[in-house]
């Protein structure tokens, strides 16, 4: 039990505050309120015995005992320029989260990203007054940057101090790629746990312990998660501050392992960002499945809602052409040149496999036929007439592709005839057909070779030409991107093609300026296929990959120029592989051609069927609406191709698949497809930050340095500045001999950390543009894609432990007293915080406390810290001129000048509790009206069940999001007259000794990609 006889209230224990455990003391980083325990509080060491140690307590088992403000201790401040007191008063501005009531940003422009207004838009939408916690879903299209977006939506969640625990679920593709953005441009260190991770951790741990409670912040991909019965155990016990999943229109199919997972996490979690560039399939009722993650609440019936009307709180979406997107990214990404199709007439073995194909596979079927029936006077063979399409969209691949695809099917019919002699039965009489058509393929395929040879293979032809002009070759540094559908058509080519193009063979016999990547390749050679392709200094000339690397996979860092060799029959597909190289960073126009095979058979099916006609509509369309995926009215590409063949199999066309329906419903196409108008919204609020270092974070880090190692921080840590060779600043030091440090290190990916040998000699700066030019140095090397210099950002872990580090410099209780000629009487700054349930801010107040006279005599004012500090003229240049004039009269008024701040506070909750209930007012009737349109005449069982849960658990919610609880009291300094003469007032003009080790550049124009 805690030492104050009330009830549990969250606002005891807030990050920063310091506490005593066990007769020890403690710095508090985060509280959460339990079931049954009281509130969970971690710490980290402060007194001597436990310095630095990290530990957890529960005010409901142990004695937590929080200072009482009425007995601070007044300590003068006899620092040079008082930096003692304006470190202690930074670190604890810094270290207090940011509150419920506050929506503005606070971060968006300290990144080392441009400062793009369309980017922080999907943070503000998360932080809106309408929304009851962080829950959105970014569904921008391909390219625009939300891999950024969520980078700034978790800054600013870290900045509220809800961004402790962050578990990001993304694709095994986009692993390292994601957890590259996260810290070079953030700061936000991700752990990777594949599969090996897991069980490295595992090992590691005691039996029986959850993995995921071994790090905070976590990234692990979708593949290695879905076995949701594998960890389905350890995701229920644990609860995250903020949960990302990367390309969630993979969640809305019911009952995949994938949904399952998404509705463990969903309600384990206060924040849920999900991203998706085609966030769903074109069913109403799936996407209002989709968005029930995010908000139970939010659609009463998932078949009659308004999207614009009922998600707009939940949704934020834009293309390249909507008018805020476009103002803003004219001149930093070209647009995308004309995709080239390039004819090429089939060989004469390619020919023969057409004419196959058009008399006994996909002859035209009958007017009067329905789907699936099989008219076996026109039709000699395929009486499965989706694998016929499938047989000739492997053709169109590549002859190899079809041959393997001719012995998978050859054998599947010689089972099926061999399970039929087993049981007694007749073989279907249509496999006799079909095996020998089957054989006649393969023979043609068989007499083609490995293709190798010119004129065995068009389209491998005008591959090897195309390239050739490009410019790809060995004496070249030109890349290019090759996608096929058929991982052996990959592998063909990888195989073919470098020879051809004059590139060495290795001691393996594989060429080195050739990397190959499809689905079958585990996440760890997937990300090295990537990582090498995306350093300038690698030999990988030529990447032949798989559309698995059409989702969320940047390919833009040194290529602009894509090949498709085969073609998708899906427009979402096609834009997705297109935007692997037209996307935000894009130096140079991108170059797109596909390889069109041709054929003078009559009747045959060719490229120009299908393929062509997909290209120039998907082109059209990304002229006109900045994306493809609203003209068929699907949003799944699996869905899309297969609809596309069914339309084919009834002897309709593209162009019929293209027509709208008649009638149909167009509520999400209309919504998906949109050009917003949000250049008529004012700019993102800004959060109302206090600083007291001119240089802010680079100038308060520089004197942390000074005051915390007494100014031997290069003996005791290796601290040295440095310049790289166009003369910008940074500067390092050795973690090895800070254990403390070192210990928060661990959470930075491991190749980061063995690469740039961080344990002995980090790196890190202030100036963007060094920063900007190392990252681009890494790209642009054959070794490692991480910079050598990192980015100082407010959220960085050296900021964050140097910020703990001025905390404990003070002692217990205790608050400095600053004196400056600029004040009439003593002015006491108290820090006030009313929390929820939860632990976490609803207000915060930075008071100033003046009129204060002894036995009560005075007049009491209370008025904002931040403008008391500046008429004080507290800052680096506020030099000393004598010490307090009456310490022993100062502490008699700390409990008057904390009674006086609490009357303000008590005063103006009605005020403040009316903001925050305000939009949980609103929420509490929504949530009503959805109960109650749910519950419709005839809505019985696990239906009536199930919403009358979920009522009961968002109320509940609510409840615990009200202010509740005395607010916390905190005597941080108090301003007063110096003692002795009367000092003349005038400020010291020789500046502040403290000066920041670098200085903090203007952002520069440059950025890479998302």
């Amino acid at each position: 039990m805690t030492d104050q006889g009330e009830t549990q209230d969250g606002t005891r224990f807030p990050p920063g505050a310091q506490i005593l455990v066990r007769d020890e003391e403690w710095l508090v980083r985060s509280t959460i309120t339990t079931d049954h325990d009281g509130e969970r509080i971690e710490a980290v060491g402060v007194s001597e015995f436990v310095r630095d140690e990290e530990a957890v307590f529960f005010s409901g088992i142990d004695t937590v005992e929080l200072l009482d403000p009425e007995k601070t201790r007044l300590v003068p401040d006899t620092s040079s320029y008082f930096r003692r007191s304006r470190l202690f008063l930074e670190a604890v501005l810094r270290k207090t989260p940011l509150p419920q009531s506050e929506r503005g940003l606070a971060l968006a422009d300290r990144f080392l990203l441009d400062p793009l207004v369309y980017q922080q838009r999907p943070a503000e939408l998360a932080l809106s007054m309408r929304n009851l916690r962080p829950r959105v879903l970014i569904a921008d299209v391909v390219g625009l940057g939300k891999t950024l977006e969520i980078g700034l939506t978790l800054a600013e969640l870290i900045r509220r101090g809800r961004g402790e625990r962050i578990l990001v679920v993304t694709p095994q593709s986009i692993l390292e790629q994601f957890q590259h953005e996260l810290w070079t441009r953030f700061s936000i260190p991700l752990v990777r746990l594949d599969s090996l991770g897991i069980q490295r951790v595992q090992r590691e741990i005691p039996a029986g312990r959850n993995p995921f409670t071994q790090y905070k912040r976590v990234i692990i991909s979708v593949d290695t998660l879905k076995n949701i019965g594998q960890y389905r155990h350890h995701l229920e016990r644990i609860r995250w501050d903020a949960v990302v999943i990367d390309e969630s229109h993979n969640l809305i199919n019911p009952g995949s392992q994938r949904r399952a997972l998404a509705e463990t996490l969903a309600p384990r979690t206060d924040a849920l960002l999900l991203a998706s560039a085609t966030p769903h399939n074109g069913d109403k009722k799936s996407f209002a499945d989709l968005i029930s993650l995010l908000d139970p609440a939010a659609i009463a019936d998932p078949e009659d809602y308004d999207p614009a009307v009922d998600l707009g709180h939940l949704y934020i979406r834009r293309t390249k052409i909507s008018p805020e997107v476009r103002d803003e990214i004219s001149t930093k990404w070209p647009d995308r040149g004309p995709t080239l199709s390039l004819h090429c007439a089939a060989t004469e073995a390619e020919e023969r496999i057409f004419a196959e194909l058009a008399e006994y596979w996909i002859p035209a079927p009958p007017a009067s036929t329905d789907f699936g029936s099989a008219d076996q006077d026109r039709v000699s063979v395929a009486t499965e007439s989706l694998f016929a399409y499938n047989l000739l969209k492997t053709f169109l691949s590549s002859h190899v592709a079809l041959g393997e695809t001719v012995d998978r099917r050859v054998a599947t019919l010689d089972g099926r005839v061999r399970a039929a002699e087993e049981n007694g039965t007749r073989p279907d009489p249509a496999i006799g057909p079909e095996r020998r058509a089957l054989e006649r393929l393969r023979e043609i395929v068989t007499g083609m070779g490995d293709g190798t040879a010119p004129g065995d293979s068009a389209k491998l032809d005008a591959l090897v030409e195309q390239l050739k002009e490009i410019g790809v070759g060995p004496r070249s540094t030109t890349r290019a991107v090759v996608f096929s559908e058929r991982v052996r058509t990959l592998k063909w080519l990888a195989h073919v093609v470098p020879a051809r193009l004059g590139f060495p063979a290795g001691a393996d016999g594989t060429a080195k300026a050739v990397a190959v990547m499809h689905g079958g390749l585990s996440d760890d050679e997937q990300g090295k296929v990537l990582e090498a392709f995306g350093l300038a200094d690698t030999p990988v000339r030529l990447l032949f990959t798989g559309d698995v690397a059409s989702e969320g996979v940047n390919l833009h860092r040194q290529c602009h120029h894509l090949i498709h060799y085969d073609i998708p029959w899906s427009l979402i597909r096609i834009e997705q592989r297109n935007g692997r190289i037209d996307r935000y960073g894009q130096e140079h126009q991108p170059q797109f051609r596909a390889l069109i095979l041709t054929s003078s058979v009559p009747g045959a099916k060719d490229d120009r069927t299908v393929a062509e006609k997909l290209l120039r509509r998907e082109e059209e369309a990304h002229k006109l609406d900045g994306t493809a995926e609203a003209v068929s009215g699907l949003y799944r590409a699996e869905e899309e191709e297969r609809r596309l063949i069914r339309e084919l199999v009834r002897g309709g066309t593209v162009e019929d698949f293209l027509e709208p329906a008649p009638g149909g419903d167009t509520a999400l196409a209309d919504l998906f497809s949109q050009v917003d108008s949000i250049t008529e919204q004012e700019l993102p609020a800004r959060a109302e930050l206090i600083s007291l270092f001119e240089g802010d974070t680079a100038d308060f880090v520089a004197t942390a340095f000074d005051e915390v190692y007494r100014e031997r921080a290069e003996d005791l840590v290796g601290l040295s500045s440095g310049t790289d060779a166009k003369g910008s600043a940074y500067f390092s030091l050795s973690p090895a001999s800070a254990p403390d440090l070192l210990h928060r290190l661990k959470a930075l990916p491991p190749s980061y950390l063995k690469e740039q040998r961080v344990a002995e000699r980090m790196r890190v700066t202030f100036d963007r543009a060094l920063a900007l030019r190392k990252l681009t140095e890494a790209r642009d090397s054959s070794t490692t894609m991480w910079p050598e210099v990192s980015f100082l950002t407010d959220i960085h872990p050296v900021v964050e432990w140097l910020t703990d580090k001025v905390l404990v410099e003070f002692g217990r209780q205790e608050a400095p007293v600053i004196t400056t000629p600029h004040v009439d009487g003593p002015v006491f700054l108290i820090q006030g915080i009313h929390s929820n349930a939860l632990g976490r801010p609803t207000v915060v107040r930075w008071m100033a406390v003046t009129g204060l006279g002894p036995d009560g005599t005075g007049t009491p004012e209370v008025r904002p810290m931040a403008d008391a500090l500046r008429d004080a003229k507290v800052g680096p240049r506020l030099a000393r001129t004598g010490d307090p004039r009456d310490l022993d009269r100062l502490q008699a008024l700390v409990p008057e000048a904390v009674a006086v701040a609490r009357h303000h506070l008590d005063a103006g909750r009605a005020q403040w509790e009316e903001r925050i209930s305000e939009p949980l007012a609103a929420y509490r009737e929504r949530v009503a009206r959805w109960r109650s349109d749910s519950l419709l005449p005839g809505i019985t069982g696990r239906r009536e069940r199930l919403v009358e849960e979920t009522a009961d658990e968002l109320a509940r919610l609510l409840d615990q999001l009200h202010t509740t609880g005395r607010p916390l009291l905190r005597v941080l300094a108090v301003l007063d007259r110096p003692g002795g003469p009367e000092a003349t007032g005038a400020d010291d003009d020789t500046g502040s000794p403290a000066r920041p080790l670098v200085s903090d550049a203007q952002p520069s124009d440059a950025q890479a990609e998302n």
